[in-house]
């Protein structure tokens, strides 16, 4: 009997899904997954961004199956016409023929509706891409999940070599002063999340406490080198992947497909600094505490707090336990408690430094204060989360 090479028995499928965002990379880490369970498949696949052509090997490709995010309908019709399964994992080209995976994007918006609204906010803002339908179904499913808000305000600005220029910056820079304050916005990708979040700087408006900034992918990097760090849905790419894969690993062995997508709800929602409060009305108290979190770090005080206000020491004390419900001693307490956790626990630093940067005194005190009010030490955190 001739002697048959492994790879001869595996399927041979090529993967055109961009390595520039993270949420292609997640869906390449689904098809990773599968594939290593399964394995009986060959990967071919070339780097590439999203907005890039159909390569030109593609079109001759001999392979057994293709997974594609299908951008244009010129790809859609070359995909299409071969004789090779397809999945299509973007969603972009509606009635394409091509089987599709795609995360779920009212369950999205309904995930970024829920957090805003267990922060009590009641003035709602959609930041989107005009003329791609998986931001208008997102921006559509937004609006109906805050249907019970005071308002909802729109702003859509299409993809082109203009979205980054400065008459496009000056359009969103008049829309987000003409908001209602404090406002909460949900924002298409965090893409946009960052040039939403850089145009508040430039305007001067205070975010979280005046603008609340959620976005859609939790794209670590991006939303972590953002000011503030931008708070995101994990819309589930991961699994998209492997239902897209687990779909052509059945294509390929000759099952139908019943036509209809497959959607993937997302797996939660990873709160930071852009939506980390609660809204409130009362803008020297939300001018306050903008001073509090940009200054945690120092020996703050509350007639140095309300100085920065221009309120008296005592009617802001007052005002402040009245839109907060809290203290500003506790307040302060709790934030630099927040701090202190994240950074014990996702960061290298000692606890001395971690302790400065946190606005403790030294790190004895800090220990203490974990202790008394979370019932634990900063060495069981770093220890557990390290588990």
């Amino acid at each position: 009997m001739p002697c048959v090479s492994p790879t001869a028995t595996r399927k041979r499928v090529a993967l055109l899904v961009e390595t520039s965002l993270g949420s292609g990379r997640e869906i390449l880490r689904g098809i990773a997954h599968f594939v290593h369970q399964s394995d009986s498949w060959q990967l071919f696949h070339v780097p590439r961004s999203l907005h890039e052509r159909i390569p030109d090997w593609m079109r001759d490709w001999r392979g057994d199956g293709i997974i594609a995010r299908v951008q244009d309908a010129e790809s859609a019709t070359v995909l299409r016409n071969g004789d090779t399964p397809v999945i299509d994992v973007l969603g972009v080209i509606a009635h394409s023929g091509i089987p599709l995976v795609h995360v779920d994007d009212d369950a999205i918006a309904r995930e970024v509706a829920e957090h805003f609204r267990l922060r009590d906010f009641q003035d709602f803002a959609f930041y989107g891409i005009a003329g791609e339908n998986w931001s208008e179904r997102r921006r559509d499913a937004f609006r109906a999940h805050c249907a019970d808000g005071r308002s909802f305000h729109v702003l859509e600005i299409p993809r082109g070599p203009d979205e980054g220029s400065e008459r496009v910056r000056q359009r969103m820079r008049k829309w987000l002063r003409d908001l209602p304050k404090p406002v909460a916005v949900m924002v298409c990708s965090d893409q946009r999340g960052l040039s939403l979040l850089e145009a508040c700087r430039e305007e001067g408006i205070a975010v979280p406490e005046r603008i609340a900034v959620a976005s859609v992918d939790n794209d670590v990097p991006l939303c972590e080198i953002s000011s503030p760090p931008l708070t995101s849905v994990r819309a589930g790419h991961f699994r998209v992947g492997f239902e897209a894969a687990s779909l052509l690993d059945g294509l390929m062995a000759g099952k139908k497909h019943r036509g209809a997508p497959i959607f993937v709800p997302p797996t939660g929602i990873v709160a930071r600094r852009s939506s980390d409060i609660r809204a409130i009305e009362d803008a020297a108290i939300a001018e306050g505490l903008h001073f509090i979190h940009e200054n945690l770090a120092t020996n703050l005080s509350n007639t140095v707090i309300a100085a920065a206000t221009g309120l008296s020491r005592t009617l802001f004390q007052r005002r402040f336990l009245a839109a907060t419900g809290q203290t500003i001693r506790d307040y302060i307490v709790e934030r630099r408690l927040r701090r202190a956790r994240g950074l014990i626990e996702n960061s290298e630093l000692s606890f001395a430094e971690i302790a400065e940067r946190s606005g403790f005194r030294h790190q004895e005190y800090m220990g203490h204060v974990l202790k008394s009010r979370l019932g634990r030490t900063p060495g069981s955190l770093r220890k557990s989360e390290g588990a």
